[in-house]
């Protein structure tokens, strides 16, 4: 459900500041190694920053399917296209299932999608 609330400059930066972070470490860390961290920590670090872009805009977006409805609101905003959006829910639904139901990433899919993740985080910062 998207709310109106006053555009939250200090928000938005602590929340690009944290991803920022978490892509640091990311960097520090053998990606490969630890696949399922590594999708987790990506998808936490976009996440970060579609939610400092609604807060710069000044809208909450809470509630059931949040996730899944700021992955939408996003990918029209910025105009992501179609096949980025489905690979977005896509990376939602694999940090779902590793967090509550053990779900293995395997290091292929980390390598075969690592410069699209990339990408992506380019576009939203």
């Amino acid at each position: 459900m998207q709310i109106k609330v006053q555009p939250d400059e200090q928000k938005a930066s602590a929340l690009k500041q944290m991803a920022e972070i978490t892509l640091a470490r990311l960097k520090e860390t053998d990606i490969e190694k630890y696949p399922a961290n590594t999708l987790t920590d990506y998808y936490d670090a976009i996440h970060k920053l579609m939610e400092a872009i609604t807060a710069k805009e000044g809208i909450k977006i809470k509630g059931e399917g949040a996730h899944q409805e700021i992955i939408d609101y996003i990918s029209k905003k910025l105009n992501l296209g179609e096949q980025t959006r489905i690979f977005l829910q896509d990376l939602r639904d694999k940090r779902n299932r590793i967090s509550y139901e053990g779900l293995i990433i395997n290091k292929e899919f980390i390598s075969e999608n690592r410069k699209k993740i990339e990408e992506i985080i380019k576009k939203l910062t």
